[in-house]
């Protein structure tokens, strides 16, 4: 595979990766994790990826994976996963999660999907093409007050109001049906612009986050991988925005301290649960050498973690 997903090689060290251990990689993508997974298993290992986008599950890159025997893809969102390795008896036996977040190349690549405002195509951006409501969908019925709401929290669009004003106005007159039509309204409204940043990318990425709940997602991924690795397996997120990274980096921090029941004064030792994970390392970012070759990985950041 001629692809290679952002903060490869780092990705692979900080699994720790054991002959025999089984794996999971949550966001399938091109393959490109997985693969190098596979390549440094055993013949007893396990893998099994996950992949929300029918497109992703059914691509060729997924083909040729599947026939290495070790390999098991799943079709649905990684909020499914304690699920299906429940299912899989295998609870408490993962040696390690990677969660690689954000649009993946073919998803921006392919205009079809309305992920990217550089090409016109439908206004959908659903990851999973296959079920909820389109942007173009939402666009239509949402009201100004939740539309401001989600372009400031999730895209953290400080021209939230502006934009949202000039949205609703448009949609009186005529649907917005085109990647090309928002950002053009997005780009007329905007005051002022962000250096090298186009004027929709705020909106853009908001309103995918709202559509594809990425944030809600994410949270129950982090709860359920907790709960899914066996002792000293590890957790390796890589995220591409603050607000994935800050919900990412809460989790560890939150699941690494002292907990204690604040009803049960005076607090005895026996009282304090311990966490379930501890952090490893400081955050991590692509070098400059990737970052030269792949702009994308600049915003790139890598969390760690190790269940106690």
């Amino acid at each position: 595979m001629e692809h290679l997903p952002v903060m490869y090689a780092e990705a692979l060290q900080q699994l720790e990766i054991k002959k025999d251990g089984i794996y999971l990689d949550c966001t399938f993508g091109r393959g490109g994790h997985s693969q190098g997974i596979l390549g440094l298993l055993g013949p007893t290992g396990q893998l099994v990826a996950f992949d929300r986008d029918l497109e992703a599950v059914n691509s060729s890159y997924a083909k040729a994976l599947l026939e290495d025997s070790r390999f098991k893809i799943v079709h649905g969102c990684f909020s499914q996963l304690e699920s299906v390795i429940e299912n899989s008896h295998l609870l408490e036996q993962v040696d390690g999660i990677l969660i690689d977040l954000g649009v993946s190349s073919p998803q921006l690549d392919n205009p079809e999907r309305g992920f990217s405002f550089l090409r016109e195509g439908p206004l959908d951006m659903r990851m999973d093409g296959t079920s909820g409501i389109s942007a173009e969908q939402w666009l239509t019925t949402v009201d100004e007050k939740t539309l401001v709401s989600v372009l400031f929290e999730y895209g953290e669009e400080k021209f939230a109001r502006r934009i949202a004003k000039a949205i609703i106005e448009r949609r009186l007159i005529s649907p917005i049906t085109t990647t090309t039509q928002l950002a053009k309204l997005v780009e007329d409204v905007v005051p002022m612009r962000e250096k090298n940043k186009h004027p929709a990318t705020r909106t853009f990425q908001a309103i995918r986050i709202e559509i594809n709940k990425e944030l809600d997602e994410l949270k129950t991924v982090l709860e359920q991988s907790a709960r899914v690795l066996k002792p000293s397996g590890r957790l390796v997120v890589i995220s591409f925005h603050s607000l994935e990274d800050r919900i990412v980096k809460r989790f560890i921090r939150d699941e690494s301290g002292a907990k204690f029941n604040p009803g049960k004064l005076p607090i005895k030792e026996i009282d304090i649960a311990k966490g379930i994970l501890k952090k490893v390392g400081k955050a991590l970012k692509a070098d400059v050498q990737e970052v030269k070759q792949n702009t994308r990985s600049r915003s790139a950041v890598m969390r760690v973690a190790e269940k106690v």
